[in-house]
Protein backbone atom coordinates (compact mmCIF):
# COMPACT_ATOMS: atom_id res chain seq x y z
CA UNK A 1 0.00 0.00 0.00
CA UNK A 2 2.64 2.35 -0.77
CA UNK A 3 0.28 5.02 -2.21
CA UNK A 4 -1.50 4.85 0.48
CA UNK A 5 1.31 5.55 2.79
CA UNK A 6 1.94 8.33 0.18
CA UNK A 7 -1.38 10.33 0.26
CA UNK A 8 -1.39 9.77 4.60
CA UNK A 9 2.19 11.28 4.07
CA UNK A 10 1.72 14.78 2.36
CA UNK A 11 -1.54 15.26 3.50
CA UNK A 12 -0.43 14.83 6.90
CA UNK A 13 2.24 17.92 6.27
CA UNK A 14 -0.82 20.04 4.67
CA UNK A 15 -0.88 23.49 6.56
CA UNK A 16 -4.72 24.32 7.43
CA UNK A 17 -5.58 27.90 9.03
CA UNK A 18 -9.47 28.13 8.25
CA UNK A 19 -10.87 26.89 11.97
CA UNK A 20 -14.21 25.56 10.02
CA UNK A 21 -12.27 23.19 8.16
CA UNK A 22 -9.98 22.35 11.09
CA UNK A 23 -13.09 21.63 13.30
CA UNK A 24 -14.01 19.61 10.15
CA UNK A 25 -10.99 17.77 9.66
CA UNK A 26 -11.09 17.26 13.65
CA UNK A 27 -14.37 15.58 13.54
CA UNK A 28 -14.77 13.49 10.76
CA UNK A 29 -11.00 11.81 11.76
CA UNK A 30 -12.41 11.08 15.41
CA UNK A 31 -15.63 9.80 13.83
CA UNK A 32 -13.89 7.28 11.51
CA UNK A 33 -11.27 6.53 13.52
CA UNK A 34 -12.51 7.23 16.60
CA UNK A 35 -14.38 5.15 19.40
CA UNK A 36 -16.46 6.92 22.64
CA UNK A 37 -15.76 4.50 25.94
CA UNK A 38 -17.42 5.00 29.17
CA UNK A 39 -14.67 4.66 31.48
CA UNK A 40 -16.03 4.99 35.53
CA UNK A 41 -18.67 7.22 34.37
CA UNK A 42 -16.88 9.78 31.71
CA UNK A 43 -16.40 9.79 28.17
CA UNK A 44 -13.28 8.68 26.60
CA UNK A 45 -12.39 9.14 23.22
CA UNK A 46 -9.96 6.87 21.62
CA UNK A 47 -9.23 7.24 17.82
CA UNK A 48 -6.68 4.52 16.25
CA UNK A 49 -4.38 5.72 13.34
CA UNK A 50 -2.09 3.90 11.25
CA UNK A 51 0.79 7.15 10.91
CA UNK A 52 2.45 8.77 13.29
CA UNK A 53 2.37 11.90 11.40
CA UNK A 54 -1.71 11.42 11.35
CA UNK A 55 -1.33 10.75 15.22
CA UNK A 56 0.36 13.92 15.60
CA UNK A 57 -1.30 15.89 13.56
CA UNK A 58 -4.69 15.13 14.95
CA UNK A 59 -3.38 15.42 18.51
CA UNK A 60 -1.64 19.08 17.73
CA UNK A 61 -5.67 20.21 16.01
CA UNK A 62 -7.00 19.08 19.30
CA UNK A 63 -4.98 21.20 21.75
CA UNK A 64 -4.45 24.44 18.99
CA UNK A 65 -8.64 24.31 18.39
CA UNK A 66 -10.26 22.56 21.21
CA UNK A 67 -7.62 23.14 24.03
CA UNK A 68 -7.74 19.47 25.62
CA UNK A 69 -4.90 17.52 26.10
CA UNK A 70 -4.50 14.13 24.70
CA UNK A 71 -1.72 11.66 24.79
CA UNK A 72 -0.61 9.03 21.81
CA UNK A 73 -0.09 4.98 22.93
CA UNK A 74 2.01 3.43 20.24
CA UNK A 75 0.48 -0.31 19.93
CA UNK A 76 3.07 -2.53 18.24
CA UNK A 77 1.49 -5.29 15.85
CA UNK A 78 1.12 -8.48 16.96
CA UNK A 79 -0.93 -11.79 15.90
CA UNK A 80 -3.30 -11.32 12.89
CA UNK A 81 -2.54 -7.23 12.89
CA UNK A 82 0.77 -7.14 11.83
CA UNK A 83 0.78 -3.05 11.54
CA UNK A 84 1.88 -0.71 13.87
CA UNK A 85 -1.54 1.89 15.66
CA UNK A 86 -1.00 4.94 17.05
CA UNK A 87 -4.12 6.26 19.50
CA UNK A 88 -4.88 9.33 20.63
CA UNK A 89 -6.43 9.03 23.69
CA UNK A 90 -8.76 12.03 25.34
CA UNK A 91 -9.61 10.93 28.66
CA UNK A 92 -9.94 14.11 30.79
CA UNK A 93 -12.82 16.40 28.76
CA UNK A 94 -13.56 13.82 26.53
CA UNK A 95 -17.29 14.39 27.11
CA UNK A 96 -16.55 18.03 26.35
CA UNK A 97 -14.50 17.50 22.97
CA UNK A 98 -17.26 14.76 21.84
CA UNK A 99 -20.02 17.81 22.13
CA UNK A 100 -17.66 20.20 20.18
CA UNK A 101 -17.12 18.12 17.59
CA UNK A 102 -20.85 16.28 17.37
CA UNK A 103 -19.54 12.89 18.11
CA UNK A 104 -23.03 13.30 20.29
CA UNK A 105 -25.80 15.29 20.60
CA UNK A 106 -27.52 17.48 22.97
CA UNK A 107 -28.51 14.30 24.57
CA UNK A 108 -25.43 12.50 25.05
CA UNK A 109 -26.16 10.08 22.18
CA UNK A 110 -23.72 9.13 19.34
CA UNK A 111 -24.31 10.75 15.80
CA UNK A 112 -24.58 7.78 13.12
CA UNK A 113 -23.72 10.13 10.17
CA UNK A 114 -21.37 12.99 10.18
CA UNK A 115 -22.30 16.05 12.95
CA UNK A 116 -24.48 18.30 11.39
CA UNK A 117 -22.37 21.45 11.26
CA UNK A 118 -19.57 19.34 8.61
CA UNK A 119 -22.51 18.47 6.32
CA UNK A 120 -24.03 21.68 6.43
CA UNK A 121 -20.85 23.41 6.10
CA UNK A 122 -19.21 25.20 2.78
CA UNK A 123 -17.43 22.71 0.23
CA UNK A 124 -14.11 23.82 1.93
CA UNK A 125 -15.35 21.81 5.24
CA UNK A 126 -16.11 19.05 2.52
CA UNK A 127 -12.44 19.05 1.76
CA UNK A 128 -11.65 18.73 4.82
CA UNK A 129 -14.05 15.90 5.78
CA UNK A 130 -12.51 14.01 3.19
CA UNK A 131 -8.94 14.45 4.27
CA UNK A 132 -9.77 13.81 8.06
CA UNK A 133 -11.31 10.56 6.60
CA UNK A 134 -8.64 9.57 4.49
CA UNK A 135 -6.20 9.51 7.40
CA UNK A 136 -8.09 7.80 9.60
CA UNK A 137 -9.13 4.83 7.09
CA UNK A 138 -8.75 5.70 3.70
CA UNK A 139 -6.46 4.01 1.00
CA UNK A 140 -5.49 4.01 -2.55
CA UNK A 141 -4.87 1.65 -4.41
CA UNK A 142 -1.99 1.44 -7.76
CA UNK A 143 -3.25 2.15 -11.14
CA UNK A 144 -4.93 -0.89 -13.17
CA UNK A 145 -7.51 -2.71 -13.59
CA UNK A 146 -9.06 -2.65 -10.17
CA UNK A 147 -7.35 0.91 -9.04
CA UNK A 148 -9.99 2.73 -6.51
CA UNK A 149 -9.50 5.24 -3.54
CA UNK A 150 -11.44 3.99 -0.56
CA UNK A 151 -12.58 4.85 2.84
CA UNK A 152 -13.53 2.76 5.31
CA UNK A 153 -16.56 3.65 7.20
CA UNK A 154 -18.31 3.31 10.80
CA UNK A 155 -21.52 3.11 9.34
CA UNK A 156 -23.62 3.47 6.44
CA UNK A 157 -24.83 6.47 7.55
CA UNK A 158 -21.60 7.77 7.34
CA UNK A 159 -20.99 6.34 4.09
CA UNK A 160 -24.05 7.93 2.39
CA UNK A 161 -22.62 11.46 4.14
CA UNK A 162 -19.38 11.07 2.54
CA UNK A 163 -20.78 10.65 -1.07
CA UNK A 164 -22.13 13.73 -0.44
CA UNK A 165 -19.31 15.33 0.86
CA UNK A 166 -17.78 14.34 -2.44
CA UNK A 167 -20.76 15.53 -4.47
CA UNK A 168 -20.19 19.07 -2.96
CA UNK A 169 -16.53 19.12 -4.52
CA UNK A 170 -17.45 17.88 -8.19
CA UNK A 171 -16.46 14.27 -7.77
CA UNK A 172 -18.90 11.27 -7.90
CA UNK A 173 -18.25 8.40 -4.93
CA UNK A 174 -20.40 5.25 -4.32
CA UNK A 175 -21.36 3.72 -1.25
CA UNK A 176 -21.27 0.51 -0.94
CA UNK A 177 -20.96 -2.88 1.46
CA UNK A 178 -18.12 -4.62 1.25
CA UNK A 179 -17.37 -8.14 3.43
CA UNK A 180 -20.51 -6.78 6.23
CA UNK A 181 -18.51 -3.04 6.56
CA UNK A 182 -19.27 0.03 4.64
CA UNK A 183 -17.19 1.72 2.19
CA UNK A 184 -17.31 4.83 0.02
CA UNK A 185 -15.65 3.81 -3.43
CA UNK A 186 -14.08 6.01 -6.42
CA UNK A 187 -13.11 4.12 -9.81
CA UNK A 188 -12.69 6.71 -11.89
CA UNK A 189 -9.16 7.52 -12.80
CA UNK A 190 -10.00 11.23 -13.42
CA UNK A 191 -12.34 11.41 -10.29
CA UNK A 192 -9.31 10.10 -8.20
CA UNK A 193 -7.03 12.74 -10.02
CA UNK A 194 -9.72 15.25 -9.10
CA UNK A 195 -9.75 14.60 -5.33
CA UNK A 196 -6.16 14.17 -4.51
CA UNK A 197 -6.46 17.64 -6.37
CA UNK A 198 -8.59 18.78 -3.80
CA UNK A 199 -6.86 17.04 -1.20
CA UNK A 200 -3.89 18.82 -1.70
CA UNK A 201 -1.77 15.51 -2.42
CA UNK A 202 -0.24 17.27 -5.74
CA UNK A 203 3.16 15.04 -5.34
CA UNK A 204 1.23 11.80 -5.24
CA UNK A 205 -1.08 12.53 -7.71
CA UNK A 206 2.05 13.17 -10.58
CA UNK A 207 3.25 9.79 -9.05
CA UNK A 208 -0.10 8.17 -9.59
CA UNK A 209 -0.70 9.36 -12.93
CA UNK A 210 2.63 8.38 -14.29
CA UNK A 211 1.87 4.69 -13.29
CA UNK A 212 -1.68 5.20 -14.74
CA UNK A 213 0.07 6.37 -18.01
CA UNK A 214 2.96 3.79 -17.98
CA UNK A 215 -0.07 0.92 -17.63
CA UNK A 216 -2.42 1.89 -20.02
CA UNK A 217 1.11 2.22 -22.64
CA UNK A 218 1.69 -1.24 -21.74
CA UNK A 219 -1.59 -2.30 -21.79
CA UNK A 220 -2.44 -0.39 -25.24
CA UNK A 221 0.89 -2.23 -27.15
CA UNK A 222 -0.35 -5.96 -25.38
CA UNK A 223 -3.34 -5.50 -27.04
CA UNK A 224 -2.09 -4.33 -30.12
CA UNK A 225 0.26 -7.13 -29.98
CA UNK A 226 -2.65 -10.10 -29.48
CA UNK A 227 -4.58 -8.00 -31.83
CA UNK A 228 -1.52 -8.54 -34.99
CA UNK A 229 -1.28 -11.79 -33.75
CA UNK A 230 -4.81 -12.81 -34.28
CA UNK A 231 -4.76 -11.55 -37.72
CA UNK A 232 -2.16 -13.21 -38.59
CA UNK A 233 -3.06 -16.77 -37.82
CA UNK A 234 -6.36 -16.15 -39.45
CA UNK A 235 -4.59 -14.72 -42.65
CA UNK A 236 -2.87 -17.83 -42.36
CA UNK A 237 -5.63 -20.45 -41.81
CA UNK A 238 -7.47 -18.34 -44.91
CA UNK A 239 -4.30 -18.44 -47.11
CA UNK A 240 -4.09 -22.31 -46.55
CA UNK A 241 -7.49 -22.86 -47.27
CA UNK A 242 -7.09 -21.16 -50.44
CA UNK A 243 -4.03 -23.41 -51.36
CA UNK A 244 -6.57 -26.84 -50.84
CA UNK A 245 -9.68 -25.00 -52.73
CA UNK A 246 -7.13 -23.88 -55.44
CA UNK A 247 -5.86 -27.66 -55.76
CA UNK A 248 -9.53 -29.14 -55.71
CA UNK A 249 -10.12 -26.58 -58.68
CA UNK A 250 -7.23 -27.75 -61.07
CA UNK A 251 -8.61 -31.33 -60.43
CA UNK A 252 -11.82 -30.50 -60.81
CA UNK A 253 -11.05 -28.50 -64.58
CA UNK A 254 -8.01 -30.83 -65.64
CA UNK A 255 -7.18 -29.67 -68.77
CA UNK A 256 -9.91 -27.27 -69.24
CA UNK A 257 -8.40 -24.68 -67.01
CA UNK A 258 -7.01 -21.71 -69.27
CA UNK A 259 -3.03 -21.24 -68.89
CA UNK A 260 -3.41 -17.68 -66.73
CA UNK A 261 -5.83 -19.41 -63.89
CA UNK A 262 -3.63 -22.39 -63.98
CA UNK A 263 -0.44 -20.49 -63.26
CA UNK A 264 -2.77 -18.33 -60.24
CA UNK A 265 -3.55 -22.10 -58.85
CA UNK A 266 -0.02 -23.15 -58.55
CA UNK A 267 1.30 -20.51 -57.41
CA UNK A 268 -1.77 -20.40 -54.40
CA UNK A 269 -1.06 -24.53 -54.02
CA UNK A 270 2.86 -24.00 -54.05
CA UNK A 271 3.11 -21.45 -52.05
CA UNK A 272 0.61 -21.95 -49.40
CA UNK A 273 1.02 -18.99 -46.35
CA UNK A 274 2.46 -16.31 -49.14
CA UNK A 275 -0.05 -13.32 -49.06
CA UNK A 276 -1.52 -12.43 -52.11
CA UNK A 277 0.92 -9.78 -52.45
CA UNK A 278 3.46 -12.27 -52.34
CA UNK A 279 2.08 -14.26 -55.35
CA UNK A 280 1.87 -11.36 -57.48
CA UNK A 281 5.50 -11.03 -57.16
CA UNK A 282 5.97 -14.46 -57.53
CA UNK A 283 3.81 -14.70 -60.92
CA UNK A 284 5.77 -13.98 -64.27
CA UNK A 285 5.22 -11.72 -65.25
CA UNK A 286 4.53 -9.80 -61.84
CA UNK A 287 0.85 -8.62 -61.14
CA UNK A 288 -0.74 -7.11 -58.62
CA UNK A 289 -2.90 -8.36 -54.99
CA UNK A 290 -5.88 -7.41 -56.98
CA UNK A 291 -4.85 -9.27 -60.35
CA UNK A 292 -3.54 -12.23 -58.73
CA UNK A 293 -6.44 -12.44 -56.36
CA UNK A 294 -9.15 -12.01 -58.75
CA UNK A 295 -7.57 -14.82 -61.09
CA UNK A 296 -7.75 -16.96 -58.06
CA UNK A 297 -11.39 -16.09 -57.71
CA UNK A 298 -12.09 -17.14 -61.23
CA UNK A 299 -10.40 -20.36 -60.91
CA UNK A 300 -12.30 -21.26 -58.12
CA UNK A 301 -15.73 -19.97 -59.34
CA UNK A 302 -15.06 -22.03 -63.23
CA UNK A 303 -14.33 -24.98 -61.25
CA UNK A 304 -17.29 -24.91 -58.56
CA UNK A 305 -19.38 -24.35 -61.65
CA UNK A 306 -18.16 -27.12 -63.15
CA UNK A 307 -18.57 -29.21 -60.20
CA UNK A 308 -22.15 -28.54 -59.99
CA UNK A 309 -22.93 -29.58 -63.59
CA UNK A 310 -20.78 -33.06 -62.71
CA UNK A 311 -22.84 -33.45 -59.48
CA UNK A 312 -19.59 -33.42 -57.23
CA UNK A 313 -18.30 -31.94 -54.65
CA UNK A 314 -17.17 -28.30 -55.45
CA UNK A 315 -13.94 -26.76 -53.95
CA UNK A 316 -14.66 -26.39 -50.38
CA UNK A 317 -15.63 -29.89 -49.64
CA UNK A 318 -12.18 -30.66 -48.61
CA UNK A 319 -11.98 -27.59 -46.05
CA UNK A 320 -12.90 -28.44 -41.98
CA UNK A 321 -15.19 -25.74 -40.15
CA UNK A 322 -12.69 -23.35 -39.21
CA UNK A 323 -10.87 -23.12 -42.90
CA UNK A 324 -14.51 -23.28 -44.09
CA UNK A 325 -14.98 -19.43 -41.82
CA UNK A 326 -11.79 -18.20 -43.13
CA UNK A 327 -11.34 -18.96 -46.57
Amino acid sequence: MAMTAQVKAEVARIPVTKACCRKAEVSTTLRFSGGLHIVSGRIVIEAELDTAAAARRLRQEIAEVYGHESEIIVQQGAGVRKTTLYVVRIARGGELLARQTGLVDGGARPVRGLPPQVVSGPSCDAVAAWRGAFLARGSLTEPGRSSALEIGCPGPEAALAMVGAARRVGVSAKAREVRGGDRVVIRDGEAIGALLTRLGAHETLLAWEERRMRREVRATANRLANFDDANQRRSARAAVAAGARAQRALDILAEEVPDHLRLAGELRVQHREASLEELGQLHEPPLTKDAIAGRIRRLLAMADKRAHDLGIDDTEAGLNPDQYADG
